[in-house]
């Protein structure tokens, strides 16, 4: 086994594994949603809403990783470092805006209770 082929099975255990905290993570959410609604809570759409955006999140930091796997060690090509510079961007975009859908505020703002985020 060479290392390029030990790198491309690293890189395709990380994007599996990506998958199974998407799958995993979106069915326990709308598990404990439906839970929730049979107890009659008010707030299992916010929940859910939370819990299922901070799997995505998760999620796509395993795909960055794994790409990072493919550029750094399988094809260390200035095409594959714009792709994954593109990825990383629009990565960085979606964790911030599913960062404000879930905590309801900017991150560099104070939570409600007036305590600092950090």
């Amino acid at each position: 086994m060479t290392f390029t082929s030990a790198m491309e099975d690293t890189q395709q255990a990380f994007e599996a594994a990506a998958v199974f905290i998407l799958l995993a993570g979106t069915t326990v959410g709308f598990a404990r949603a439906a839970r929730d609604l049979a107890e009659g809570r008010p707030d299992t759409y916010r929940r859910v809403r939370s819990f299922v955006g901070r799997t995505l999140l998760l999620g796509l930091e395993v795909f960055v990783a794994a790409d990072l796997i493919r550029t750094v060690a399988v094809d260390p090509s200035i095409n594959s470092v714009g792709v994954l510079a593109l990825i990383v961007l629009i990565r960085t975009f979606l964790s911030f805006s599913l960062d404000i859908e879930i905590e309801g505020r900017l991150p560099w703002r104070s939570r409600p209770d007036g305590t600092d985020p950090t």
